[in-house]
């Protein structure tokens, strides 16, 4: 007679406990191994997404006419930008020089230069060397889809009249050459700017630098939190914001704030996600 052997019953049972052990904290362990991947996820996600905001906010705003930005409320009541602790749906404004056009291809299609000698007693058209102002017209109404063009820039000459009140914040088209923002069209040729304005430009104060403009930006969280960047709109000829395109630059952003002191902006965005609570990124970014 041949005995064969089996398990016992002690260990059976020695054998259940073990499973019975590891799949308790295997369970856990893949548990936290999943919440953790899940958590990482996230977070890279939103540092991801609050990082690009803040960049292509700071793309434009490095470009601007510095004493052009200013905070308002959607009502139009103007804020202090020395505060960040703009609480609510609050609006960043500034005027963007055309560095697209200063660019140009080749040569800038406008050189930032005014031949004041030339220009001596001429109301009319002031002459900018070795701009191209046709070429710039064709590369602005490209920009805009077609909805602007060279009569609808101004310029800004450095070292002029610098009151925040002569960029048009309150919605009035400039009506003088007295104001920061000169509003132009082409002139009688193609290196020529020629005034808007039914005074043309006598009696300003034409400097030898200057930059051009051709749109205004703004940047403002509603309230579905998407973080929206409006542009092509002119507040030297009456307009608001609203009236310019817009595009979505985030969703999901929780908060954006900014702070300027002196010709400094610093700027936050924070994004959150629907998948946990109470939980956001926050990048910034001081531009100068």
């Amino acid at each position: 007679m041949r005995l064969r052997s089996a398990f016992s019953m002690i260990e059976v049972i020695f054998v259940i406990v073990v499973m019975g052990i590891i799949a308790k904290f295997g369970a856990e362990f893949l548990n936290q191994a999943y919440t953790s991947f899940i958590f990482s996820n996230i977070n890279n996600r939103l540092q991801a997404q609050s990082e690009s905001a803040v960049e292509q906010i700071a793309a434009k705003l490095q470009y601007r006419i510095k004493d052009s930005i200013i905070a308002k409320q959607a009502d139009g009541t103007f804020q202090a930008l020395s505060s960040a602790n703009n609480a609510g749906n609050i609006i960043l404004e500034w005027v963007g020089s055309d560095v697209d056009g200063f660019r140009g291809d080749v040569l800038p299609l406008w050189s930032g230069i005014i031949d004041v000698d030339l220009d001596i007693g001429q109301n009319v058209n002031i002459t900018s060397p070795q701009s191209n102002l046709a070429s710039e017209g064709a590369l602005i109404a490209s920009l805009s889809s077609n909805n602007s063009g060279i009569a609808d820039s101004a310029l800004y000459f450095i070292g002029s009249n610098n009151d925040i009140n002569g960029y048009g914040w309150d919605g009035v088209a400039l009506a003088t050459q007295d104001d920061v923002m000169h509003p132009i069209q082409a002139g009688a040729n193609n290196d020529q700017f020629q005034s808007s304005n039914a005074d043309n430009f006598a009696g300003t104060d034409v400097f030898e630098f200057y930059k051009l403009a051709w749109t205004a930006y703004a940047v403002e969280i509603q309230n579905n939190g998407d973080l929206v960047l409006y542009y092509d709109y002119q507040p030297w000829n009456g307009e608001v914001y609203t009236d310019g395109q817009n595009s979505l630059i985030m969703e999901n952003v929780q908060t954006f704030k900014f702070v300027a002191i002196g010709s400094l902006v610093k700027i936050q965005v924070c994004t959150s996600t629907t998948l946990v609570e109470n939980y956001a990124i926050c990048k910034e970014k001081t531009i100068y």
